[in-house]
């Protein structure tokens, strides 16, 4: 899968960077990155236990990332023996904080129910079916069965190898929001640009009442206690930004930082004399939390009870109140006005 690993994961809603690909240098560290980053994992490696996993975490560690920020994207077959193995070793990666998907569905040889078994956050297909559009419907049918298996398990869709205009006209044609590949690489300047899409009737296939997991994305974050120059560096190395959130050692959200709000603070005369060496929490947010299970409706009412915050990140958690990510109100309203 050769595209994902060299051009980012870009939100087609939105046009933001989510996502991008690990580089690990020489000496094991990850290339700094704000944003969080995909590492794709041989099968073969994962079913070879906890033991061999520990390179993994350590080049987390050397880089001074948290699990949280990593999508792990499983690749190569796994065949029925192996699911007591697989099932043991996603739940020890799933428990350390790590998202977790696989690389090349519809093409490798993982059956269907163990993947459905894995609740995956990521399914990412095979970039063979994306070559034959849009004129091919044979590889338009894997393709679309993909997306609606990922839509069935709450998992996202991740379209890989999009190299024409075509190809990601028909993507949208399925209610994709995530995609990767050379169309989508970004440009001299570093920027990614996203063609718009035609102006069309909303689709009519919409599914009424999803829950906010089905639109979660990638947190920022950074500890509790971080200085504040360091989510001044965070937002400047990546406009897409819309929040950094704060997390205890169990990534346990502890404030929210807007980035307009934020920044403003800093825009002030003297703000960074002010502001910059001293504790991010000073300046943040209660983050406004909500269980991933949340209907996207119910979400938007608690977006809406502080006025002055109601365009702010949502932070979605699990059964321990750990961080799973956000989730854009701008994302909610978009859904609920179309499905209306």
């Amino acid at each position: 899968m050769s595209s994902l690993l060299t051009s980012p994961v870009v939100d087609l809603d939105t046009g933001a960077v989510i996502a991008r690909p690990a580089v690990i240098d020489a000496a094991g560290y990850l290339r700094p990155d704000p944003l969080p980053v995909v590492l794709e994992l041989p099968m073969r490696i994962v079913l070879g236990g906890a033991g061999a996993l520990a390179p993994l975490h350590e080049a987390l560690r050397r880089s001074g990332r948290h699990p949280r920020e990593a999508i792990v994207l499983l690749t190569g077959p796994c065949g029925p023996a192996d699911r007591p193995v697989l099932n043991v070793t996603l739940n020890g990666l799933r428990n350390l904080g790590y998202l977790l998907g696989f690389a090349d569905v519809g093409a490798e040889s993982v059956p269907l129910d163990i993947i459905a078994d894995a609740s995956p956050y990521l399914l990412a297909l095979a970039p063979e079916p994306i070559g034959g559009l849009p004129g091919d419907r044979r590889p338009a049918a894997v393709a679309r069965s993909v997306v609606a298996l990922a839509r069935g398990l709450g998992a996202h869709a991740l379209v890989s190898g999009v190299e024409r205009e075509a190809q990601l006209a028909a993507v949208r044609g399925w209610e994709v929001r995530l995609a990767c590949g050379p169309l989508l690489s970004p440009g001299p300047d570093g920027k990614v640009r996203v063609p718009l899409p035609p102006t069309e009737e909303p689709s009519d296939t919409v599914q009424l009442g999803p829950r906010v997991q089905e639109f979660l994305l990638p947190a920022v974050t950074l500890p509790a206690g971080a200085k504040a120059e360091e989510v001044v560096a965070a937002f400047g190395q990546e406009p897409s930004i819309t929040s950094v959130i704060l997390v205890d050692e169990y990534q346990r959200p502890k404030g929210s930082l807007d980035r307009s709000r934020f920044l403003l603070s800093f825009a002030a005369r003297y703000g960074h004399a002010l502001h910059g060496a001293k504790p991010a929490q000073r300046l943040a947010d209660p983050p406004r939390t909500v269980p991933k299970t949340t209907p996207a409706v119910a979400a938007m009412r608690a977006a809406g009870q502080d006025p002055g915050r109601v365009y702010d990140d949502l932070v979605v958690t699990d059964e321990l109140n750990r961080c799973l990510g956000i989730v854009r109100v701008s994302d909610l309203i978009r859904h609920v006005a179309w499905a209306g």
